[in-house]
């Protein structure tokens, strides 16, 4: 059976259709590729999600922003493609093992939930700006809590402090048996701690250690420089067609 339905909408997802409220589904410009059309059904939960409601839409393709969730529906565009990994066959790199020695020496890191102050906000805007993100004016603490804390199902935030100061926030979604990487920020002056690619490993870390299945790493865009680095994290799945396949490495 397809897992796409004659009106677009997963169908992995379809028991949770009638708790999706759909608040947007109109053409935009695309948030990844410069001068292509996107698609981004937006749907606002009516009921509280479980755990369980996370696994079901994070297989179906769905990722959240606040709360409310979406997938993509792009056609004839297929450049976005969700990604996820089997914890129990990652492959930890010796340069993801340095990540990991570094930051056990000189960072004090803490699972804790979401939160915002005006020092999370400040490393919000500091490292759109200083990665060539921003397109549009520094957010304040209503932006942030609605973007980030404010959410429809379980999440958790990874703190990263150097020297009692913070220098990285990680924003994780939680099912009960998945969890998703939803957005990572960090001083950029803090690089030497490749804090991009720590939360990433310490969400997987996370996800073994509580007996999760998949670490779902949000959309990969190969053009895309800002996400196309998650072909690093071997192996992986990525949702093509409405069907998850293995992709070899490159």
């Amino acid at each position: 059976m397809s897992a796409i339905n004659n009106d677009g909408f997963p169908a992995h997802a379809e028991p949770l259709r009638e708790h999706l409220l759909p608040i947007q589904d109109t053409p935009s410009a695309c948030p990844y590729i410069d001068g292509v059309t996107a698609r981004m059904p937006l749907f606002y939960p009516v009921t509280p999600l479980s755990g369980e409601d996370v696994d079901w839409l994070l297989a179906a393709g769905f990722r959240r922003s606040g709360n409310l969730v979406y997938f993509t529906k792009c056609a004839p565009c297929h450049a976005c493609e969700p990604t996820r990994l089997d914890v129990a066959h990652f492959q930890l790199s010796s340069s993801f093992r340095r990540v990991l020695k570094r930051a056990a020496k000189d960072l004090t890191l803490s699972w804790r939930m979401p939160s915002v102050d005006d020092d999370r906000v400040r490393l919000y805007n500091m490292h759109r700006e200083g990665r060539n993100l921003a397109s549009s004016p520094p957010i304040d603490a209503q932006d942030y809590h609605a973007f980030l804390t404010e959410t429809c199902w379980p999440s958790l935030e990874l703190e990263m402090k150097l020297d009692e100061q913070l220098v990285g926030i990680s924003i994780m979604d939680v099912g009960q048996e998945s969890v998703s990487a939803v957005y990572t920020h960090f001083d950029p002056q803090a690089s030497r701690y490749s804090l991009g690619t720590l939360a990433v490993l310490l969400q997987i870390q996370w996800a073994q250690q509580q007996t999760r299945r998949w670490v779902y790493l949000g959309l990969y865009v190969e053009s895309n420089s800002h996400l196309n680095y998650k072909a690093r994290y071997q192996p992986q799945e990525r949702l093509i067609s409405g069907q998850w396949q293995a992709i070899e490495p490159t």
